[in-house]
């Protein structure tokens, strides 16, 4: 399932609004369950998917349009219907919210795009709570009942470092959609978020816009510089599905450093052209803050619990499984892999389904774990992961953390799939240097 090999249907602005009305209406009245904290693991963390529906300049609100508010509506699924029933909202392009987190060194979270959200404190009446809270101290957005609906959830996940053996927090997802015309101004709090970025669904779900995140796992493993450059020669980095992200509005933290960097950006030497001069010409890099937006591991596993149910139902199929950039740890893991991805491809399309999940990396989310150094903390943001409890079907039959069902047990395929391309390596170079011998010899 490679990005290129995804369905390139696409489902008109319009028509969407109507699918995620009916999206938004069925998970709100069918939520999923909470997810118990696994044991002496008491951390939890909620995050907020903020939903907004940006009018089309042909059918713009009126002036005299009044938000609406809970005390008209005897439910929220009432307040949901109504809203998408006004001519604007019908005919408008859903955007969603990610953040980009602030660069902070020796954060290995540092800069990754993500949704408001954080650790529930002691105050928080309950994990929603949390994400309401988190969501205003990050980006000043207050969810309350003037400006936003409470939409639903998505599968709850266990967090998890050292490839899933290292239970960490659970992990809580809540959708809010914005009820007014107008967004309110957002507030970006400067420690912790360097942007905010509103992306249309569309977007989300085109296949022109998947891509590949690359990650240097040597840091995370090896305790030494030889070391590390040594895992960067045998290893390489891994690959993980990704989405570009187009924002329609982007908004910066201006106090910040890497928005206006102190120390100036040197020009950089194109040798790429043969029609310029000899040394090239001076190519100036990008800002830190103009650089691409890849949505990617854990966020884009959450992201993608929505796309799954919107049209053209097929989001899952523009996502790739993790890998590795060498060639040969590449076709090794491929080879090992290849009647798993298959069984899961067919589970998926029985629609099977599993809760809760449990997912490695944290770059959905800001925390701290004062418990502990940073770099106890696995490889981030891998997305892949296992499940516990029964595998069932959904009440709905049709729900489910998709990206958690497919990487139930790939964990061990990947762990086995290194040292095997590794002994291929030894088998190669042993058969060549006998080669090589025997033809000395003679």
């Amino acid at each position: 399932m490679s990005p290129s090999s995804a369905a390139s249907s696409s489902v008109p602005a319009s028509g969407l609004v109507q699918h995620l009305r009916a999206t938004l209406l069925d998970l709100h009245a069918h939520p999923y369950p909470t997810i118990t904290n696994p044991p002496n693991v008491p951390r939890r963390a909620s995050v907020a998917l903020v939903l907004r529906i940006q009018p089309h300049h042909a059918h713009f609100p009126p002036e005299s349009s009044t938000p609406l508010a809970d005390s008209q509506f005897v439910s929220g699924a009432g307040r949901i219907s109504a809203f998408f029933e006004q001519d604007w909202a019908a005919h408008g392009d859903p955007e969603v919210l990610f953040i980009k987190r602030a660069a902070r060194s020796g954060d290995k979270w540092t800069s990754h795009i993500a949704f408001p959200g954080g650790r529930r404190d002691p105050e928080d009446a309950d994990d929603e709570a949390a994400a309401v809270r988190e969501t205003w101290e990050e980006v000043g957005l207050r969810l309350s009942e003037e400006v936003a609906v409470p939409a639903g959830n998505l599968p709850q996940r266990v967090v998890t470092a050292s490839w899933g053996k290292k239970p960490l927090m659970v992990l809580c997802p809540y959708i809010y959609l914005l009820t007014t015309p107008d967004t309110p101004t957002l507030r970006l709090q400067p420690t912790e978020v360097a942007s905010t970025h509103w992306v249309p669904l569309r977007a989300l779900l085109s296949p022109a816009q998947r891509t590949y995140w690359y990650q240097d796992i040597a840091s995370r493993v090896a305790k030494t510089d030889l070391g590390m450059k040594f895992h960067q020669l045998a290893v390489g980095d891994m690959m993980f599905a990704a989405v570009r992200l187009v924002p329609s509005e982007t908004k910066h933290c201006t106090s910040i450093a890497e928005f206006l960097p102190d120390e100036p950006i040197h020009a950089e030497r194109d040798t790429t052209n043969l029609t310029v001069p000899l040394f090239g010409v001076p190519k100036t890099p990008p800002r830190p803050v103009d650089g691409p937006l890849l949505l990617w591991g854990l966020s884009l596993g959450v992201m993608g619990d929505l796309l799954d149910m919107l049209p053209p139902y097929t989001a899952f199929q523009a996502w790739t499984y993790p890998t590795f950039t060498a060639p040969d740890i590449k076709l090794v893991l491929w080879i090992l892999s290849y009647r798993f991805r298959a069984r899961k491809q067919k589970e998926i399309e029985r629609g099977r389904r599993a809760v809760p999940a449990v997912e490695l990396g944290l770059d959905s989310i800001a925390f701290t774990d004062d418990g502990g150094h940073p770099s106890s903390v696995g490889i981030d943001g891998l997305g892949v992961g296992r499940y516990y409890g029964r595998v069932r079907q959904d009440a709905q039959g049709t729900r489910s953390e998709t990206v958690g069902v497919l990487l139930q047990g790939y964990y061990d395929i990947i762990l086995w799939a290194v040292p095997v391309a590794f002994a291929l390596r030894a088998t190669v170079a042993a058969a060549v240097g006998y080669a090589c011998w025997r033809k000395l010899k003679r």
